[in-house]
């Protein structure tokens, strides 16, 4: 392997540690709340996500404009702020909602300056054709380090109290920030352009390319589906057909192994059109949310999350890789907060919609219509002859394709057969 490609490795513990104890925030924020005043804490969240995708545009426009490794260790500075001061709170005793919200805004907005800043960063440090390599190490990494944070964090709550983990959650941010200051990435000329202008130029080169947008609104609707069956109506069910929390715990541990082995497997496999296949990996998707809504046996449908969370896996280093080759580099970190704000604005929509729809027709009627859409939506996005098409470029060595082919190019002839 060539030196670049061991500087991406980098990457994947500064990742580690940024995913392992942070993953003790999903319960913590309501575990933390003196006298277990949750109503209030609900809050913390949905504040923390909708700042999260309200910002990611702008965190694009940063990125592509300044040091993405910079932007990145400032957004872990940031965010560790953000959970040293509810570490104060809740080690204070008094945790009032005002103030743990401001919190959630801090925090989402170091996710939406990391994110489009990491996605633009791989390409930097790899040469294209490891990109695909190195998106699976990163997502393996991903995966297992929240995996076992998710594992960890009701123990370290349990040993050492909320605030306490909240505090090693916040150092573990700063761990994070000091291992991305360890990369070398060139630094970026100024320009000379305003930030709406770099955000009209990203919209142009995002609605470029029917592949990326189609997607894009398939995984609009297919998040949202998702959503409402991890975050409502899967549990819903468990609870009341399959045994409760136990049964729907062994479910999702077992779609979350299969997001690790799916990681590690993208990272092997070689296909000639990516997207078509990362599309196509969807389809899993819907397959335990229809086993859920025949209220089949739970290993039956433990099977299939994992067989989901290969696919989802797969889909998504395909995806990522795809991107990385096909858009410039300069608007690399734009494109990325569009399909990130895309992909997620439905999101909130089906968390919300589940409660009442399950009320209405019933909880298994209501995944089964999950089941239905995803399936629906990702056969609609098949219909577009550049998701179809759209290829990868020559392996090294390959001697079927013309060596002057490149990505860009085989964009242009796509956009020329489809035009």
């Amino acid at each position: 392997m060539t030196s670049s490609f061991f500087c991406s490795l980098r990457l994947g513990p500064s990742r580690c540690w940024a995913t392992v104890l942070p993953a003790w925030r999903w319960p913590s924020p309501c575990w933390a709340c003196p006298g277990r005043r949750r109503g209030g804490c609900r809050w913390w969240w949905p504040v923390r996500h909708s700042l999260s995708w309200c910002f990611i545009l702008i965190g694009g426009v940063i990125a592509d404009r300044m040091s993405r490794a910079r932007l990145m260790v400032v957004a872990d500075i940031v965010g560790a702020a953000a959970y040293a001061g509810l570490a104060g709170l809740v080690l204070s005793g008094h945790a009032p909602l005002i103030p743990m919200c401001v919190l959630a805004v801090v925090a989402g907005t170091a996710t939406a300056l990391f994110s489009p800043a990491m996605a633009g960063l791989v390409p930097l440090v790899v040469e294209e054709d490891r990109l695909q390599q190195a998106n699976g190490l990163l997502r393996v990494c991903t995966n297992s380090s929240l995996l076992l944070g998710l594992t960890l964090s009701g123990v370290a709550v349990a040993w050492i109290g909320a605030g306490w983990a909240l505090a090693l959650n916040a150092a573990s941010f700063v761990v994070s920030a000091f291992l991305t200051t360890r990369l070398r990435v060139p630094g970026r000329a100024a320009k000379g352009s305003s930030g709406w202008d770099d955000l009209k130029e990203g919209w142009r080169e995002f609605t470029s390319r029917q592949w990326l947008w189609v997607v894009v609104a398939q995984y609009a609707v297919v998040v949202a589906a998702l959503n409402a069956n991890v975050g409502v109506l899967g549990p819903l069910l468990a609870e009341e057909d399959l045994g409760g929390a136990t049964a729907w715990s062994v479910i999702v541990a077992a779609q979350a192994l299969g997001t690790i082995a799916g990681a590690g497997l993208a990272a092997r496999v070689q296909v000639n059109r990516p997207v078509l296949v990362a599309v196509l990996a969807t389809f899993p998707a819907a397959l335990p949310i229809a086993l859920l809504a025949a209220s089949a046996p739970v290993w039956l449908i433990a099977v299939a999350m994992f067989s989901s969370g290969i696919t989802s896996d797969i889909f998504g280093v395909l995806w990522s890789t795809t991107i990385q080759r096909e858009v410039p580099e300069e608007a690399l970190s734009r494109v990325s907060s569009y399909d990130w704000f895309g992909s997620l604005a439905f999101a909130p929509l089906g968390l919300l919609a589940a409660g009442p729809v399950a009320d209405a027709i019933g909880t298994q009627k209501a995944l089964a219509g999950c089941a239905a859409v995803i399936a629906l939506a990702t056969c609609a996005a098949l219909f577009s002859p550049q998701v179809r098409r759209l290829t990868a470029p020559p392996r090294a060595g390959s001697q079927h394709m013309p060596e002057t082919t490149s990505p860009a190019a085989t964009s242009r002839t796509v956009d020329e057969e489809t035009a």
